[in-house]
């Protein structure tokens, strides 16, 4: 009765806050993730959760009473009401998830430095709700919230377009990206995770965006992915970062930061930290010691990030 879920973490490579509002977006799942382990634990009715980091450390751990699943320990209390939300959601959905009084033992393992935002949620979200065998984009958008593509990534073999229709229902669709000039593709951490949600709620604030400017996101999705040489996919990222930017009253990352780069830097995700995707005319060894020499050192080839 063991349960091995894997589910991977995921990088929008387009349509970053667009993808809100119904906007086509290109993303990528990309080989990091988190696997979920269950099994059958001898204490019964209760349910025992730890959450463990890439070096095998817990950082998480709380038990819950079943089928109830009332709290009661844990080593931090709002990761634990989070995770109780998200186990309650399950339910909802089927009503004899964890309902038998059987007691579990789960542990759920990254392989990636947590603070990198590939997906930590999201992860934790597919991951449960194919164990619990219900539907993971219901359970996203009745707690955590977004746009479910990092959900549409989590069991994804290659890169996606993802949007979501009028009634917030997800489309997802294979995407023909595979660059001849993958090896002059790099992601680069800046260090600062953002709080995607804090960063929807700013959005939000904002005026509703104008169809023309969804549909012109959407079409920037289908060019990058399309494209065949890198400086085709460089005129793309730097439309989209020149379209973005207005929208969020941002500086594009570029500007801000790498205003001397030999090619183009475009933001992924919440604008302002995470990753940003590089397209360099230098080769790998040369890319990697612009962006060290300016504080950055985690520097990935796209081969080694993208599934």
């Amino acid at each position: 009765m063991s349960i091995i879920i894997r589910a991977h973490g995921k990088l929008l490579l387009t349509g970053e806050y667009a993808v809100l509002d119904g906007a086509e977006a290109l993303a990528l799942p990309v080989r990091y993730g988190q696997t979920l382990y269950a099994q059958p634990a001898n204490t019964p009715a209760a349910l025992h959760w730890t959450s463990v980091d890439a070096h095998g450390t817990p950082w998480f751990e709380a038990a819950f009473a079943l089928p109830t699943f009332d709290l009661e320990s844990t080593s931090e209390l709002t990761t634990a009401r989070r995770l109780q939300d998200l186990l309650l959601a399950c339910r909802r959905q089927r009503a004899d998830f964890l309902a038998d009084f059987t007691g579990w033992t789960v542990r759920i393992e990254a392989d990636y430095p947590l603070h990198w935002g590939l997906g930590s949620s999201s992860t934790l979200v597919a991951a449960l709700a194919r164990w619990a065998e219900v539907d993971p984009y219901t359970v996203l958008f009745e707690t955590l919230g977004g746009s479910g593509y990092d959900i549409a990534c989590a069991f994804a073999t290659g890169p996606i377009f993802y949007r979501l229709d009028d009634q917030q229902t997800p489309h997802v669709e294979p995407a023909p990206f595979d660059p001849p000039f993958a090896e002059q593709l790099f992601f680069v951490f800046l260090g600062k995770k953002q709080d995607s949600r804090a960063e929807i709620r700013r959005f939000r604030q904002k005026v509703q965006p104008p169809e023309d400017w969804l549909k012109a996101v959407s079409t920037l999705a289908r060019k990058c992915a399309a494209a065949q040489t890198l400086d085709a996919f460089g005129q793309c990222l730097q439309e989209h970062e020149q379209l973005l930017a207005p929208a969020l009253a941002r500086t594009p990352v570029q500007e801000a930061l790498f205003e001397d780069f030999p090619g183009v830097v475009k933001s992924l995700g919440a604008w302002g930290g995470d990753f940003v995707l590089a397209a360099s005319l230098l080769d790998a060894g040369g890319t990697q010691r612009y962006f060290a020499q300016r504080g950055f050192s985690t520097c990935i080839p796209y081969r080694e990030m993208a599934l």
